[in-house]
């Protein structure tokens, strides 16, 4: 003879660890991950520039290369620094590197994008 437990659908109620876990990935998937801000950096933007403060300790201002290519900002750590470091950010408006500055202290680089301001390429034209 064999014994098998029998639960009733009505009787069975899940657990509030149950349904914890549950919102709790819920919420994980529902945003996409390029979304969540990576661990080491705080991003705060205005209407003129946006900064951006990443955490690179041991690091030295001349083992890091930066770079903007329009929208996109690349910091990297130069061959034989004691650390590697390769990031990425694309940001939604376009990047004015001759207004941007970088700045290194205590172990955390804080990088200050200005906003490209839209040039208008309207003409006039003369009526004769």
């Amino acid at each position: 003879m064999i014994f098998a437990p029998v639960i009733r659908r009505a009787a069975y109620a899940p657990r509030s660890a149950d349904l914890a876990l549950q919102r709790f990935l819920m919420g994980a998937l529902a945003q996409p991950a390029a979304s969540t801000p990576a661990a080491g950096c705080t991003v705060t933007q205005d209407d003129k520039a946006t900064t951006l403060q990443l955490d690179v300790p041991g690091l030295a201002r001349d083992q890091l290369s930066i770079s903007i290519e329009g929208h996109v900002v690349r910091l990297q750590s130069v061959e034989g620094a004691p650390r590697q470091v390769q990031r990425a950010w694309e940001l939604a408006d376009e990047i004015d590197p001759a207004g941007s500055t970088a700045k290194l202290e205590n172990g955390v680089l804080t990088l200050t994008l200005a906003k490209l301001s839209p040039v208008s390429k309207a003409t006039s034209l003369t009526i004769h």
